[in-house]
């Protein structure tokens, strides 16, 4: 599997970065074929979160025994020093590792929840302490939503981040305003060496009334052709790499797809975007 670097950090993460999501709501045993599966592909980068179910505990096991092989970033939803503090002592403990490689505020998604990370005893000030004292090496920030480029401008233009996580898919690059402010934000990313990464690149539509087949909170693309197609428009763009589906029944299309990425042409990508009218941004 191809790798690309995670900008300043100079770490080289597969193209695939493993969203731990997938093992949330399973057993030990399916995540143990979960992870097996992943090693087998090479991938080398893992994306967790503590309000992912029980997936840090499903994952710890194998990071105690294979810490050297994984970039793990972690990320916390909690906005005070002292809640995001003991959080995030509290992941350390479920992935049974003494250090993350990257930390970061997660789910901003709008200037206010901005603010609150930002005050005086807020988050960001637990991952910066957490950064003094050797607990991460990086520090970053995830955003969900239409307005999360916008909200991550303003973020870069506070604090010098490592890494950025925001939505990209075909259906969204559709969207004029969202495509303009997520130019602007890969292109201040590229010129201040900041790391990339990609979710919801399989996003086919909300679940609506339909019935919920997978872990996923959105209708994911799972036709081999659509998985390799939405893959493979998410990484022709300039950024590190892709989160992965929330379910780990999507992983074996995704990785088989990362395998033979090639990067879109011109006409390719005219032709997918040519059919985003037929699905749903998944977000309101």
């Amino acid at each position: 599997m191809d790798k690309r670097r995670l900008g300043r950090t100079g770490h080289m993460s597969t193209i695939v970065i493993f969203g731990a999501f997938a093992v949330g709501q399973v057993d030990q045993r399916e995540a143990d074929a979960t992870m097996e599966l992943l090693m087998a592909h090479g991938v080398n980068h893992i994306d967790v979160a503590p309000s992912y179910y029980d997936a840090e505990l499903r994952i710890g096991p194998w990071l105690e025994k294979y810490r050297d092989r994984f970039f793990v970033g972690c990320k916390t939803q909690l906005r005070s020093q002292a809640e995001a503090w003991d959080e995030l002592h509290q992941s350390l403990g479920r992935l049974r590792i003494d250090a993350f490689d990257l930390f970061q505020l997660h789910a901003v998604t709008t200037r206010e929840e901005l603010d609150q990370c930002f005050a005086p005893g807020g988050s960001l000030e637990a991952i910066l302490k957490a950064r003094e004292q050797g607990l991460t090496r990086y520090v970053g920030i995830t955003s969900h939503g239409l307005r999360a480029p916008a909200v991550q401008l303003e973020a870069l233009r506070r604090f010098d981040f490592d890494s950025l996580l925001f939505p990209l898919n075909f259906k969204l690059w559709a969207n004029q305003d969202y495509r303009r402010d997520l130019q602007t934000l890969l292109e201040t990313a590229a010129d201040r060496d900041v790391g990339t990464m990609v979710i919801k690149a399989w996003a086919e539509r909300p679940w609506g009334n339909t019935e919920q087949k997978y872990h996923t909170w959105y209708e994911p693309f799972d036709r081999p052709d659509m998985v390799e197609q939405a893959l493979r428009f998410a990484l022709t763009q300039p950024v590190t790499g892709a989160i992965s589906a929330g379910d780990a029944r999507l992983l074996p299309a995704i990785l088989a797809a990362a395998e033979r990425f090639e990067p879109m042409d011109g006409a390719e990508q005219s032709a997918l975007l040519a059919k985003a009218p037929d699905y749903e941004i998944i977000f309101d």
